[in-house]
């Protein structure tokens, strides 16, 4: 399917250069790819890979795409979208991963019966290891779904919601999940400097153990707790650490419950 699935791009800069990236990469042909992107310097970096692009999408208007993508920022939405109806009104759907934007406000602005891919990606769709959570709108049909998973392949894996509410826990939960993990890095090499070691070797040892162990975890058939519990000895070094980690009142479950609370009633709150 992806060798014939035309796609418009709709913004180029860090996410949606990752995305055509990865499209390139997955085998999708770059004549079947269309980019509307103002940054003259990003255009001329299109042309020399093959991508025919323009500073914005009506000078693409004779261009069919199947999908319209969306990667534009949030402020920029309500300048392009009145450039999207040409296509919409051919029935090309539309995928986007515009945060705060839903699904019946596209809908409003291009027309009822348009199909519309709520998603949210993260930060690590830049290298492919990324998950998007996905709510189409109801006229959506399996063969568009299965064509929005293989678009999304190229960020990575892909989760279907059953209702659109959800895309605030996804957002909290693997939106804004990287930052959670950055931030538990520095933590680390601030325990590890604490704990009397030199300042390159804290930031060298704190890296390779998170990202050590997350390709572990990827790659293990094991829950992550079962995982946990193999590398802890009973009266251990790692027991003991963890008893502080686990506390039920001041440990890290209970910490991380509140913040991505935070972080779900704050994109509750960008979506109005």
């Amino acid at each position: 399917m992806k060798e014939n699935l035309a796609i418009l791009l709709v913004g180029c800069g860090k996410m949606g250069g990752s995305v055509l990236n990865g499209l390139l990469k997955k085998g999708f042909k770059p004549e079947n790819i269309r980019v509307a992107e103002p940054d003259e310097k990003t255009r001329e970096k299109l042309a020399a890979a093959g991508v025919a692009s323009a500073a914005s999408a009506r000078d693409l208007a004779d261009f069919s795409p199947d999908f319209v993508f969306l990667a534009v920022k949030p402020f920029m939405i309500e300048q392009v979208v009145g450039d999207l109806k040409s296509f919409t009104d051919k029935k090309a759907a539309v995928l986007s991963i515009i945060a705060g934007r839903k699904i019946e406000w596209f809908k409003e602005k291009l027309g009822q019966d348009t199909v519309v891919f709520r998603a949210m990606p993260n930060t690590p769709a830049a290298i492919g290891a990324g998950i998007t959570g996905v709510k189409p709108s109801p006229e959506a049909s399996a063969e568009q779904k299965k064509a929005v998973e293989e678009i999304l392949s190229a960020c990575g894996e892909t989760v279907w919601l059953d209702d659109e509410s959800q895309i605030d826990a996804v957002t909290a939960v693997s939106g804004s999940g990287p930052a959670y993990v950055f931030y538990l890095t520095e933590a680390l090499t601030a325990a590890a400097r604490a704990a009397g070691l030199p300042d390159d070797t804290a930031e060298k040892l704190a890296k390779a153990t998170v990202a050590g162990s997350a390709r572990l975890m990827m790659q293990s058939d094991e829950t992550p707790a079962k995982l946990r519990q193999n590398v802890t000895t009973p009266n251990g070094t790692t027991a003991a650490a963890l008893d502080v980690l686990m506390n039920p009142e001041t440990g890290f479950e209970p910490l991380m419950i509140r913040a991505v609370k935070a972080a779900q009633i704050r994109s509750r709150e960008l979506g109005k």
